[in-house]
């Protein structure tokens, strides 16, 4: 309490004794109040704190705590106050303001609706009734209503915007305005133009790439096998990242439109927020660089240019080198904002499980075959296969195959983990552990047919069809129930949800239909197609495909029945905790 007062806090309303017997005033000035006399404290107390950062307010306390303990020859870790902790807290805060301030907004906003509404249906009566005086008593009466005439909301709103600039701006306005009214980027031709001309760029490529494929004849049965299986790996992971990131684009434009408010969802600040022609712009960007990467990797090869497989190499190099830049090009935002929600699903029990995480977690589980891609692009590059070794190194090896089962668990490993922190921070909610069991179900069947895939026998054949069924009825089942809110026997849309915000009710039961059908892919491994290698590879890369068009179909249904959800509950902003704790007094 000594090292509050002297940075300035001062207590209101706390009687005690100086060290020489006087009572202490109730203003707070005297400052040795802890040397003789009991203190007696009041059933409330105010403390002033100055007009200060309350970060660096605490810091001075916490500097000061540490020297009097030192002092003291105490040991400064048993009342240690740690930074990190206080910079959460006003971070904590900071947050809680600009969600306040959203929900006032949103208040004058409704406050604003419902007079124009009034309006409105004013106008319509007077043009059928032509009663016009009845309407004028009707608008005074409207106007002098208190949600109409009351400037509270108004007062509320300037206090929080003095409060916020105050303690975390420092007076500017300016800075202040951004955090509690962040405005969207307005849209550029700029963007839309680029779109266009690196698709047709695309285009154009991928027609030279084809005509010089087949002229060479690498894709024949004769061809060029090590270049298929280096080509078919690191370029494969560039158009499915490519591919998804497109479909990401497709969700986004569908979310916009039908007003379903995902950056809320996902908790995504407006002003930075991808947009679905930044996404088309990255999609077409990234499938143009890889394309032209081909036809030139494909020139060197035909005139005979020594380490000519190392361009993709290259390729991957740059790629890393965009999304670690640090500097502010290249949607900086979001590519922080991908590396930190791939953190916390990495480390899945050691962070608080957002919507972003375990969104993203789900699409990772639709992605197994870009890892395995990436795992021989690690191993073909960091092994230096391109200049001494075999491709053969990085697809026949044991310990090879034995990482691909790794990887291939990954996913859905991480999944589980999430599910099980959330449970535990739930309230012991049994879906979670339901969840859970659904990604457990999806490892075994992968285990199941990889163990297929080393002996392919009658019983594992069996066993691959039993485990995969099950696995399959279970992930439908959550699909329809609670991903999407179908089948629900009691809704007024029949075997659907009572809300829904597409106008034709025939796009859901097709949807369904789809979902189905994409779901059952994996029968094809059971299925002995006797077919060449290009068109293997051709044919695993359509699966992979289809398993990415079913995820990016999957997102929309997704976050149409979450949107519902905080609808139906009125949740338009988000609730912070706040680092405060509530003490119980007599």
């Amino acid at each position: 309490m000594a090292a509050l007062e002297r940075n300035g806090v001062s207590f209101v309303g706390l009687t005690g004794k100086t060290k020489d017997g006087k009572a202490k005033d109730g203003g707070g000035k005297g400052r040795g109040g802890g040397g003789g006399g009991a203190l007696q404290m009041p059933a409330t107390v105010r403390i002033d704190i100055p007009a200060t950062s309350p970060g660096r307010a605490a810091l001075k306390v916490w500097e000061e705590l540490v020297n009097v303990l030192r002092k003291d020859g105490a040991d400064p870790a048993a009342a240690f106050v740690h930074r990190k902790k206080i910079q959460h807290a006003e971070k904590n805060i900071r947050d809680a303001f600009m969600a306040l301030y959203r929900g006032l907004e949103l208040l004058k906003k409704f406050s604003s609706l419902n007079v124009k509404a009034f309006t409105k249906i004013l106008k319509k009566f007077v043009k059928v009734s032509e009663q016009q005086r009845a309407t004028d008593l009707f608008s005074e009466k409207v106007k002098r209503s208190p949600f109409s005439s009351s400037d509270k909301v108004l007062q509320l709103a300037d206090e929080v915007e003095c409060i916020f600039m105050k303690h975390f701006t420092g007076n500017d306005r300016k800075v202040a305005m951004k955090y509690l009214k962040p405005q969207q980027p307005r849209n550029t031709h700029m963007i839309t133009f680029l779109v266009g001309l690196f698709t047709g760029t695309f285009v154009s490529l991928f027609i030279i790439y084809a005509i010089l494929a087949h002229v060479s004849g690498i894709f024949t049965s004769t061809g060029n096998t090590a270049y298929m299986e280096i080509v078919y790996h690191v370029f494969s992971m560039f158009a499915l990242i490519s591919l998804h990131i497109f479909l990401y684009g497709c969700n986004l434009f569908m979310w916009k439109s039908t007003r379903i408010n995902h950056n809320f969802i996902f908790d995504f600040s407006s002003n930075t927020a991808l947009t679905h022609r930044d996404a088309f712009l990255m999609s077409a960007s990234i499938m143009c660089t890889v394309v032209a990467a081909l036809v030139i990797n494909l020139f060197l090869k035909n005139a005979g240019v020594a380490y000519a497989n190392a361009l993709p190499g290259a390729l991957l190099l740059l790629s890393t080198g965009v999304l670690f830049c640090p500097f502010d090009i290249f949607y900086r935002s979001t590519r922080y904002c991908f590396m930190r929600v791939m953190r916390n699903i990495i480390f899945s029990p050691f962070y608080k499980v957002l919507m972003a995480d375990f969104f993203m977690a789900d699409q990772l589980t639709s992605q197994i075959p870009l890892l395995r891609h990436m795992e021989f692009t690690a191993c073909y590059f960091m092994a230096g296969s391109f200049r001494t070794h075999p491709y053969e190194t990085c697809t026949s090896g044991q310990q090879y195959k034995h990482l691909a089962y790794v990887i291939s668990f990954l996913p859905y490993f991480w999944r589980a983990l999430q599910c099980l922190r959330r449970y535990l921070e739930e309230g012991h909610d049994i879906n979670q552990l339901a969840n859970a069991g659904k990604y457990v179900s999806a490892m075994v069947a992968a285990a199941v047919r990889f163990k297929y895939t080393a002996t392919p026998t009658t019983f594992w054949v069996w066993m691959v069809i039993i485990s995969s069924s099950g696995a399959t009825i279970y992930q439908l089942y959550w699909d329809f129930v609670k991903d999407w809110g179908f089948l629900n026997p009691k809704s007024k849309n029949r075997w659907l949800r009572n809300e829904l915000i597409l106008k034709n009710k025939s796009i859901y039961y097709v949807s369904m239909m789809l979902n189905l059908a994409l779901r059952l892919a994996w029968t094809e491994s059971v299925m002995k197609i006797h077919i060449g290698k290009v068109e293997s590879r051709l044919l695993d890369f359509s699966l992979a495909s289809l398993e990415i068009i079913r995820r990016g179909h999957w997102n929309f249904y997704r976050l149409e029945n979450e949107h519902l959800n905080n609808v139906g509950k009125f949740r338009a902003v988000k609730t912070v905790p706040l680092p405060f704790r509530e003490l119980e007094t007599d």
